[in-house]
């Protein structure tokens, strides 16, 4: 794994957690942060000390989007010189980060508090898992500075997530929503107390990484590649995904672990 500059990163029992560190700004992406994020999440796909990533804030927020003065501020003065091969560059960058953690195989789980907003609500939307706090706010606040909300994945993600009269909504009126609102739009999978949030975020994940990782990867790379398919074709996928799980040595070691009534030990293989 790489050694990040950009933000915090941390392993406990096979569990990373990535902290965005800058609290005075609330957390805000710049451009070598998203570089160091994207360098990450590839490299997760060959790790085998990692089993599941809890992706957070420091300071009491989230992520409050891209950094006005170290993003925002170029891009208008590319936009000026008409250098639109640089705003390329930089709009397929930024999907190249949505596209690394969905390819990632370890489940992502976001716990998000405070500000999420912009490019911090499609990290957390991004993300497999999204615990949040009742005072949390979700925005996507493409549409208040002139762009559209077809920003990294959006208009493809978050209506499979809330619906797409919901995103329909949030993506063209920029508008925030708080935690309950979230959590009852199917955003957030709970609310939970900011005082234990990291703490119950952090309980989910390990329960996620003692069990048998190869069978999540395959959960999540079926629940990705599935979006486009027909029911049936599906069907067939899901069976010869299936087929390699039970070809697996945690598909015998959970049998076995049944048979001789104790928890299983998965190993991953």
């Amino acid at each position: 794994m790489i050694t990040p500059v950009h933000f915090q990163w941390t392993v406990e029992r096979r569990v990373a957690t990535i902290t965005l560190n800058r609290p005075e700004r609330k957390n805000p992406l710049t451009f070598e942060s998203y570089e160091e994020l994207i360098e990450t999440f590839r490299a997760l796909t060959t790790s085998t000390d990692v089993r599941c990533v809890v992706l957070t804030g420091s300071g009491g927020n989230f992520c409050s989007g891209g950094d006005v003065h170290d993003i925002i501020g170029p891009l208008v003065a590319m936009r000026d010189r008409g250098d639109g091969d640089g705003l390329r560059r930089f709009t397929r960058m930024t999907g190249d980060l949505v596209k690394a953690m969905r390819a990632c195989p370890q489940p992502i789980v976001a716990a998000v508090d405070g500000i999420c907003v912009g490019a911090g609500a499609i990290l957390a939307m991004a993300s497999d898992v999204r615990f949040g706090t009742a005072r949390s706010k979700v925005a996507f606040l493409f549409v208040r500075v002139g762009l559209s909300g077809a920003d990294m994945g959006a208009c493809a993600l978050l209506p499979r997530i809330i619906g797409q009269g919901r995103a329909s909504e949030l993506l063209y009126s920029g508008r925030a929503i708080d935690g309950v609102e979230a959590e009852r739009w199917g955003f957030y999978n709970r609310l939970i107390e900011p005082a234990s949030l990291m703490a119950e975020a952090a309980t989910f994940a390990h329960t996620l990484a003692d069990g048998p990782a190869f069978a999540h990867a395959v959960t999540k790379k079926c629940l990705h590649d599935e979006w486009n398919l027909s029911i049936d074709a599906a069907i067939d996928l899901e069976a010869e995904a299936q087929a390699v799980c039970m070809e697996t040595n945690d598909f015998s070691r959970a049998y076995h672990a049944f048979v001789n009534k104790r928890p299983p030990a998965f190993e991953g293989n």
